[in-house]
C-alpha cells in the first residue's frame, strides 16, 4: 500500500481511505464482516473530479464557447481517460476483488480500474481536503488539455443536453432501470426521460455506458 501512496504522490493521514478506495464490491460481498466497498467513494470522487476539471476549463481556455467545453470535459473525465489514468499508477495491482473477480482479471477491467480512480479522488478529498485533491486531479489533466490526444469517444449526453436545454421547461433525467449478472460481468440497462416520457433506453458494462447509449438512441429517435 505504501508503494502506491508513493506512486500517487500523497501521503495519507489515514491509509483507511485509500484501502477502501481500492475494495471492489465483488470483494465486500465475499467477505462481508463490515467491509465496504468503494462504490460510494467512486461518488463523491465523480463529483470532485467534474468541479475540478470544470474549474480548470473555464480559467484556461477563456475562448472556448459551452458546448465545447462540455464536450472537452467529458472526454477527459471519460471511462478509456480514468482507465489509462488508473493503469499509469498500477492501480490494478492492488485492487481487493474476490476471488472470481481475479480469475477473470478483473484488475484489467477498464471500468474497474476507471472506478477506483475515482474512488482514490476521494479518498485524497477525504484525508486531506479539496487542495490535495486537486493537485492529484490536474497531474493526470494538464498534459492531456496541453497536448490533446485525438479522439474518437462521442458524448451523446453532452449532445443531448445541449439540444434540450433551448428549452428551459424541460427536464432531462437518466433512470438506472436494470442490473444484472455476477460481480465480474455485469450488464446495466438505463432510460432516459424527458419530463415523464422515456425517449431512449441504452445498455452497458457500467452505468455510464449505459446512459450514453441510451443518449445515443434519443439522438436517433430525434433525427440527429
Amino acid at each position: 500500500m505504501k508503494e502506491l501512496e508513493k506512486k500517487i504522490g500523497y501521503t495519507y493521514q489515514n491509509l483507511a481511505y485509500l484501502e477502501n478506495a481500492l475494495t471492489h464490491s465483488s470483494y465486500a460481498n465475499e467477505v462481508r464482516h463490515g467491509v465496504k466497498s468503494n462504490e460510494r467513494l467512486e461518488f463523491l470522487g465523480d463529483s470532485i473530479l467534474s468541479v475540478v476539471v470544470s474549474d480548470y476549463l473555464y480559467r484556461h481556455c477563456p475562448d472556448m464557447p459551452e458546448g465545447d467545453l462540455s464536450k472537452f470535459r467529458a472526454a477527459l473525465v471519460c471511462e478509456k481517460s480514468l482507465c489509462r489514468f488508473s493503469k499509469s499508477l498500477g492501480v490494478g495491482d492492488y485492487l481487493r476483488l474476490s476471488r472470481g473477480e481475479k480469475n477473470l482479471k478483473g484488475n484489467e477491467r477498464p471500468s474497474i480500474l476507471a472506478d477506483a480512480f475515482e474512488a482514490i479522488i476521494a479518498s485524497i478529498y477525504l484525508d486531506g481536503g479539496m487542495d490535495e485533491a486537486r493537485s492529484f486531479i490536474l497531474r493526470f489533466i494538464e498534459p492531456e488539455i496541453k497536448n490533446p490526444r485525438p479522439r474518437a469517444f462521442k458524448d451523446y449526453k453532452t449532445m443531448l443536453q445541449e439540444i434540450i436545454q433551448k428549452n428551459p421547461e424541460e427536464h432531462l433525467s437518466y433512470v438506472l432501470t436494470g442490473e444484472q449478472g455476477p460481480d465480474h460481468d455485469k450488464h446495466f440497462t438505463v432510460e432516459v426521460h424527458l419530463n415523464n416520457n422515456v425517449i431512449g433506453k441504452g445498455g452497458g458494462r457500467s452505468k455510464k455506458e449505459a446512459e450514453q447509449q441510451a443518449a445515443r438512441e434519443a439522438l436517433e429517435l430525434m433525427g440527429y
